[in-house]
């Protein structure tokens, strides 16, 4: 993995710097990303000093706004001719109802939108890279019906639906982009990291659950098996193939998320 060049959205905390950590020990190169920006810079200094590898860097970016998703993308643009793994990591629960300051809804914004728009503008480094993966973390709360009339919540807001929704959103691009992308050689994949204990799980349940090494095993196998080398558009718990939701496999509705996510992000692209 030591030419491998990784970026990795909401490494400063949870199952993402875990995720970091790990592949930094395999002596690739990690990007770190957060939206704070001494926490970010002191989250890469501090898996460096772990683990010994130099080779980390960092970019800050609110992704809950789509104009710092592509300053973002501008940005890693000017630092990298190529990304080899694009980990869509980052994630939030909102107990209550949010709007981006793009006017949407913001457990869709930053779940969903800003890393679909982030996968659209780095697709052009990911093709630089050979046999390039993107993997995304998505949940076993991903829910089993989608209503597009309330994708911002115009008829309710429930945070865990919302967020359980969002989720779908993972898969349901997932499986799309695997199909679109794969002329261009490169592979998608998702996942369910487990229930583990990060703060997401506390806001969002008020649980406890498994330790935080263990949330980053199917990111960091998806990451670096040779097994899935030639995978895509599956998705993945405790390193295995799985079977998501009956509407996650609908093509139609894969398709109509695509379509209604470009409509929203298209002055961006």
């Amino acid at each position: 993995m030591k030419n491998k060049i990784i970026l990795i959205t909401g490494s400063t905390d949870g199952i993402g710097k875990q995720t970091a950590n790990d592949l930094a020990e395999t002596g690739a190169t990690v990007i770190i990303h957060g939206r704070d920006y001494k926490r970010t810079k002191d989250t890469a200094e501090e898996i460096a000093g772990m683990t010994g590898n130099n080779s980390l860097n960092f970019f800050v970016a609110d992704l809950s706004s789509l104009h710092e998703v592509k300053r973002l993308a501008e940005e890693i643009y000017s630092k990298y001719l190529h990304i080899d793994i694009l980990i869509n990591n980052a994630g939030v629960f909102q107990q209550h109802k949010e709007m981006s300051s793009d006017g949407y809804e913001m457990t869709f914004a930053v779940n969903h939108l800003s890393h679909f728009l982030l996968t659209r503008l780095l697709t052009d480094l990911l093709v630089k890279a050979y046999k390039s993966r993107i993997i995304n973390v998505s949940s076993m709360a991903h829910a089993n019906h989608i209503d597009f009339e309330n994708l911002q919540g115009e008829k309710f807001y429930d945070g865990y639906e919302a967020y359980s929704l969002s989720k779908l959103c993972n898969i349901l691009f997932t499986y799309e982009a695997a199909r679109r992308l794969q002329p261009l050689g490169i592979t998608v994949n998702c996942l369910h990291p487990g229930v583990i204990k990060t703060k997401l799980l506390r806001t969002g349940w008020g649980l406890g659950g498994s330790p935080i090494e263990t949330g980053s095993k199917t990111s960091v196998y998806l990451a670096t098996s040779a097994e899935v080398e030639n995978v895509t558009g599956r998705y993945f718990s405790n390193s295995r193939q799985v079977s998501s939701s009956r509407v996650s496999l609908d093509v139609s509705v894969q398709n109509k998320l695509w379509q209604l996510s470009e409509k929203m992000v298209h002055s961006f692209l």
